[in-house]
């Protein structure tokens, strides 16, 4: 049965797969990460106090330059990309310090830092053979797990109504929430040959049904939809603060730290192998350039998400063209408001409901991966003292109070970073194993 699962294209990186075959594994992916794709949007904005029409604007906008950074991710263009099937979205980890810098400089700071630390991490990545043997197997395999246990706390508020609702944890939300858990589940136990891989799309649509008939769906937005919207280049004026551009860049090698445990995660669970370094300078360089040409739209930096690492840790599925089409799907979203509209209406509680099993597969995985870097004393404590440090810290961010602001606003509430960090000291001040000395000899 495995031998049969292998040798369907679908399963394969290149396999040639009809465009009919495709398109529902490419809508899986878009409908995973959708909202998560415009919700840093919407909360930056609100911060910096933008008019609904540019709010409006700057979400066309992420949705196309996330369905173009795919496709550069995809298909590569010169160094920029690693050829892999991650999926790209507006980063999360940027919330934060945009919100601090929105508040103190303006938004034209928030775009003039992005542009300059995108290009910066761009060269980072262009680097990356220089300082790559820095990130061991170990430490990525650590950073893997820790991106897992991340993501656990949004798919949680996810299933509970979303982060913020006043009304979070009503029965409604945890009923449609246990719906569409209960249906991807279901699904993939009856459905047949590569059709238990769209069982995250079975749940959604079974969710959203459910949801619509709860009153959690809403489509008022339709009717002001425009029909066919076109992006504004240099809808802001670009200010450039030292001290908001050394700030953001801080957030750029944290982001390119989760970048390094995506692709790892992506070639580890995906592809059986380990990640080479031309993909991750490739998978940099795209999230590094690309963030910089969002800037000149206005948007906020692009990066790999994770959520659809773990909608591949579930479903094994990594043909590109399939992830490919999903990319389309993202640009149309963008090009006709309609369209974008019908997909951001999906409800909080759907989202949660695939999410939850999509994240827990992430932690497996980066499990698994620190199993293969074997179990010596070395290993072990480097990542449980990484993960203890990284995710006991965050969940207890008073513990930070002594440090100066800009530390806190970037390490306080981001374990995946502390974790980083953690385990990158770790790995340079421990003595390496006597017996691994040996092999290596």
């Amino acid at each position: 049965m495995e031998q049969v699962k292998n040798n369907d294209a679908i399963y394969q990186l290149d396999g040639k797969v009809p465009v009919a075959k495709a398109v529902p594994f490419g809508l899986q992916h878009v409908l995973a990460m959708f909202v998560a794709n415009i919700a840093p949007i919407l909360i930056v904005a609100g911060v910096c106090k933008l008019p609904p029409e540019q709010s409006a604007a700057l979400i066309q906008s992420a949705m196309i330059i996330a369905g173009i950074g795919t496709m550069i991710q995809l298909y590569p263009v010169w160094k920029v990309g690693s050829g892999l099937p991650i999926v790209m979205g507006i980063s999360f980890t940027f919330v934060s310090i945009f919100c601090v810098v929105g508040v103190k400089y303006g938004y034209g700071a928030v775009m003039g830092a992005t542009l300059v630390g995108g290009l910066l991490e761009g060269l980072l990545g262009l680097g990356a053979r220089y300082w790559r043997r820095l990130v061991s197997p170990i430490v990525a395999a650590t950073v893997v797990t820790s991106i897992g246990f991340s993501l656990l706390a949004i798919g949680a508020n996810s299933f509970g109504g979303g982060f913020g609702n006043p009304n979070f944890g009503d029965a409604k939300y945890i009923i449609v929430g246990t719906i569409t858990l209960v249906s991807c589940i279901v699904f993939n136990i009856f459905a047949k040959s590569f059709y238990k891989q769209l069982s995250v799309l079975f749940g959604l649509i079974m969710g959203y049904i459910a949801a619509f008939f709860a009153g959690l769906v809403d489509l008022s937005r339709m009717a002001n939809a425009d029909l066919v919207a076109i992006p504004q280049f240099l809808p802001f004026e670009m200010e450039f603060q030292p001290g908001a551009i050394f700030a953001v860049f801080l957030i750029f090698l944290v982001s390119a730290t989760e970048t390094i445990g995506d692709t790892s995660a992506m070639t580890a669970i995906g592809l059986k192998r380990e990640v080479t370094e031309k993909e991750i300078s490739g998978s940099i360089v795209c999230d590094g350039l690309v963030s910089s040409a969002s800037s000149l739209f206005g948007c906020m930096p692009i990066t790999s998400f994770s959520q659809n690492v773990g909608l591949i840790a579930m479903t094994k599925v990594v043909n590109r063209f399939a992830i490919f089409t999903g990319a389309v799907i993202m640009v149309l979203a963008g090009l006709f408001p309609m369209l974008g509209v019908l997909l951001a209406s999906l409800p909080e509680p759907v989202l949660g409901g695939c999410t939850l099993m999509m994240f827990g597969s992430i932690v497996v995985s980066g499990v698994q991966m620190i199993a293969n870097c074997g179990y010596n004393q070395r290993n072990v404590t480097i990542a449980s003292l990484a993960l203890s440090i990284g995710i006991g810290f965050t969940q207890a961010p008073g513990i930070f109070k002594i440090f100066p602001e800009l530390i806190k606003n970037v390490f306080a509430e981001n374990c995946v970073a502390v974790v980083f960090l953690a385990a990158l000291v770790l790995n340079l001040v421990l003595p390496a194993d006597p017996v691994e000395q040996e092999k290596q000899a």
